[in-house]
Order: structure tokens, then C-alpha cells, then sequence
């Protein structure tokens, strides 16, 4: 027996569970199971849950209302091409931008903010 607790999903709210997993699954590469209830995608660098949910309201980053709940994060080798990717599958482009020479901030079709990184830029601790 081990203390160890180890993550097995991260689950994003959602207005229509199986739309959003589409989007996420489209963009990433992976597969999207599920109804609009309960929905997952299986990507080939981990897996994605999505729950809908009756009176969801989206983030209004960076400033509003609703706060940012939380946002994904995922490396690219280039973010134009990518950018262009994920604008086609349905992401929005925010306007601001605050570490646009290596990150670039988009919307999900529910509203979560998500963020395309280049690799080999240091993170948080790296």
C-alpha cells in the first residue's frame, strides 16, 4: 500500500459535454466518447473529462464577472499554424495577450481559456 495519490483526470465543466470533447478531441488529435452529459476524450498524452452542466456560465477573463475557473495548457511547435488550427475547429482568439512572444491565449466554444505554448520556453519551476 502507498500514500501516493495520483491524478487520474481533470474535468472541465461544459454547457454540452460531447460538443466540447469534439473541439478538445479535434484539436489534440484524440478520441471523444460520451453524450452531452458526461464526455471524455482520450488523447494520446492523456485524457480529458467533461461534464455538463445546467446553469453554466463561461469565464469572462481577464476581466468580469466570472472568473477564470481554471485553463489548459498545451505545447506547440508553432503557434501560428496551431493558432490557426484551433481558430478553424472553433476557438476564439482573446485580444489581450500578455506573453504573446511565446504563448498565445484562444476560447474554447464553452469559454474556458486555453493556451498554446512553445515548446522549450521555461515554465513555473522548470
Amino acid at each position: 500500500m502507498t500514500d501516493l495519490i495520483r491524478l487520474s483526470l481533470t474535468t472541465v465543466n461544459a454547457p454540452d459535454a460531447i460538443a466540447l470533447a469534439r473541439f478538445y478531441a479535434e484539436i489534440t488529435g484524440g478520441v471523444a466518447k460520451g453524450d452531452e452529459r458526461w464526455a471524455l476524450v482520450e488523447g494520446p498524452n492523456g485524457d480529458i473529462g467533461f461534464q455538463q452542466i445546467d446553469d453554466y456560465r463561461p469565464p469572462t477573463w481577464p476581466d468580469g464577472e466570472v472568473g477564470m475557473q481554471m485553463h489548459l495548457e498545451f505545447l506547440v511547435d508553432d503557434l501560428e499554424a496551431t493558432g490557426a488550427r484551433v481558430l478553424a475547429a472553433g476557438a476564439t482568439r482573446f485580444e489581450h495577450q500578455p506573453n504573446a512572444d511565446h504563448c498565445f491565449v484562444y476560447a474554447d466554444p464553452a469559454g474556458h481559456p486555453f493556451c498554446l505554448s512553445l515548446w522549450g520556453v521555461p515554465r513555473v519551476g522548470d
